[in-house]
């Protein structure tokens, strides 16, 4: 009786805890709608704030409201390149807005391409006579290439800008897994498909480092062109040439040193350069704080701008993110997800797609699910155009192959077209401790791939065809796309990647443009006229997400947990901490379960999703903390 009493008590006390907790999050919930400030629609004249606390992308991840109540780590936050840029270009015209302001207080970045994109509507802002001004603790390479676009650049008195340059090291762990006496099993064709060297090699392979140097230098080349161009007083060649001496010079006062390169304009806390934004645009008369200006969201003007629907719609899908099999995504793309969005713009007969790539590559099956939908639309003779953002290789090119033209920028990362299979066998690291398969075979194949006994000769041999075949597919897919021989389009294959400008060259890509110039020719291409709107398919964005995102403070109104430092040994420790996770992540996906691969190594992502080494609480990890759980 006691117990059965003791364990009534149990159930009335969680209970109560979850009304509690609920109640709590509805109130919670109940303030914040009441005191939040009203956005949506609503333009307030003065600045526009682009508050970019977190990257840019093409499409973000969607993020499971439940994860955000219990998770310990806030997910990073991603912002839709395509909706800021509309934004920055809206306010050119709307008379409301007298200037732009970009925060890039936790800015982490986005592809080349991307940032071109920004900087482009930046550039449509001061061609109206609009001032546009960006603030950061500390800007590296995107947020330079972002502050160069500014009527106004200013970097807090403790900071800096520092221009690192594309490239770097990456882990390589061959003698690590010989070590442990783990077998990776490595079936590939390309000279240069580089990707499984850091399981098998303790450096790059010379291929390796001849494809990332004329790739690494045309990236530079497009990044140093933009930034000389948007800000001709920039010394590029002094910040890079010489970091040690340039920082020397101003007695190792950061700001000071980029100010005097022409990195920045001026130099100032937030509250300073607030106080600036207030004297162009007027001060903000809901608050008395100092260094408030009034402003509106990006949101707001959005919603205050929709986008024309007059005409036909011209679908847009697109493909983001690392391709895996299943439904994954949006950030990661799913290829039954991507397929089915496919689908429905054919069911909806839209009169022309186009595929939207921003992707390393992935799955072979999975691109080739895409790939097959892609060609299931075109079946209908209805014309299909590619437009390639940052990257779009190895899986990123293999569903591109059916496109009547493929769009790209010349900073886009392209190509690497050839497949690979890692899998790993654990026979020699159990051998140590006196484990050892045995056992009897009907065949050659029987019990096999056995990761933990070793694999038979058999076996290897028959990946090793497989793998060879994908890569047969593979070319001649390209070939027939791009009208040449399979020998001319090996000679250019071999898992090597190409920046934008020589896959123009070599009759990868067909013509320079972003998804604007692509869209408008699919257009033409179905002789639609000036009669058409580009219509997105994919998943809405989750009201309930939004909401508790902001319950959390990750508003672009809010102020709350500015934590990163934009001095340079708080910069490096933010590498250095992605870096880490990268590493982390490269690990784990060498165990993953997936069949063949179209991965390209130099791309910039990895393979694995990266979960950020965030401060954030989630709001049920908050309660426990504060009830001491």
């Amino acid at each position: 009786m006691q117990f059965a009493r003791k364990v009534w008590h149990l159930l009335v006390a969680i209970k109560d805890g979850l009304v509690l907790f609920f109640m709590l999050l509805f109130f919670a919930a109940l303030y914040a709608v009441l005191t939040t400030r009203p956005s949506t629609g609503l333009v307030r004249e003065g600045a526009l704030l682009v508050k970019l606390d977190g990257s840019l992308v093409e499409e973000p991840a969607q993020v499971d409201p439940l994860d955000l109540l219990l998770s310990q780590a806030q997910p990073q936050r991603e912002h839709r390149t395509r909706d800021v840029a509309r934004a920055i270009r809206t306010a050119a015209t709307d008379d409301k807005i007298k200037a732009v302001v970009l925060d890039l207080s936790k800015f982490s970045g986005g592809g080349l391409v991307h940032m071109q994109e920004i900087g482009a509507a930046m550039d449509a802002v001061r061609a109206a006579k609009k001032p546009v001004l960006t603030y950061s603790a500390g800007y590296i390479d995107d947020g330079v290439m972002l502050a160069a676009h500014a009527t106004e650049a200013w970097v807090d008195p403790m900071g800096g800008a520092f221009v690192m340059g594309p490239g770097g090291t990456n882990l390589y762990f061959g003698p690590l897994l010989e070590r442990l006496k783990i077998t990776p099993h490595v079936y590939k064709v390309g000279t240069y498909k580089d990707f499984v060297e850091p399981y098998i090699r303790d450096s790059a392979s010379e291929p390796s480092r001849e494809a990332r140097r004329a790739l690494y230098a045309a990236v530079w080349e497009d990044w140093k062109a933009d930034v000389v161009k948007a800000r001709p007083r920039a010394d590029i060649a002094k910040v890079t040439s010489d970091p040690v001496g340039w920082i020397k010079a101003a007695s190792g006062n950061a700001a000071e040193a980029a100010k005097a390169a022409g990195l920045v304009d001026q130099i100032g806390d937030k509250v300073a350069f607030g106080e600036r934004v207030k004297a162009l645009v007027g001060a903000d008369p809901a608050t008395k704080q100092p260094g408030s200006y009034a402003h509106t969201a990006v949101s707001a003007l959005l919603a205050a701008h929709p986008e024309s629907r007059a005409g036909k719609a011209v679908a847009v899908v697109t493909v983001a993110g690392a391709i895996v099999d299943g439904k994954a995504g949006p950030g990661t793309a799913g290829g039954d997800r991507i397929a089915r969005l496919i689908d429905e713009a054919n069911a909806d007969n839209a009169p022309a797609l186009v595929l939207r790539v921003d992707s390393p590559g992935g799955s072979v099956m999975a691109s080739e699910t895409i790939r097959a939908a892609v060609e299931r639309f075109k079946s209908n003779k209805r014309p299909v155009v590619v437009s390639m953002a940052n990257v779009a290789a190895s899986g990123g090119y293999w569903v591109s192959t059916p496109a009547d033209r493929i769009f790209a920028e010349p900073g886009t990362i392209t190509g690497s077209i050839g497949i690979f299979a890692l899998i790993p066998s654990f026979e020699k690291t159990l051998a140590q401790y006196g484990v050892k398969g045995d056992g009897v075979r009907t065949t050659p194949l029987s019990g096999q791939p056995d990761v933990l006994s070793g694999f038979t000769p058999e076996v290897d041999a028959m990946i090793q065809s497989s793998i060879e075949n994908g890569y047969a597919r593979f070319v001649g897919l390209v070939a027939k796309s791009r009208g040449k021989s399979a020998e001319q389009i090996d000679a250019i294959a071999q898992g090597r990647v190409w920046d934008g400008g020589t896959a123009r060259q070599n009759g990868l890509v067909d013509q320079f443009g972003g998804l604007d110039e692509a869209a408008a020719y699919a257009a033409q291409a179905a002789k639609l006229g000036d009669n058409w709107h580009p219509q997105f398919y994919g998943r809405k964005d989750n009201r309930y997400t939004s909401l508790l995102e902001r319950l959390g403070g990750d508003d672009e109104d809010s102020d709350a947990d500015e934590t990163a430092s934009g001095d340079l040994p708080g910069l490096m420790a933010a590498r250095q901490e992605r870096q880490l996770a990268q590493s982390l992540s490269a690990m784990r996906w060498m165990v993953g379960n997936r069949g063949a691969q179209a991965y390209c190594l130099e791309c910039p992502e990895v393979p694995a999703t990266i979960t950020p080494l965030g401060t954030q609480l989630g709001w049920f990890a908050r309660l426990a903390l504060m009830l001491g759980l």
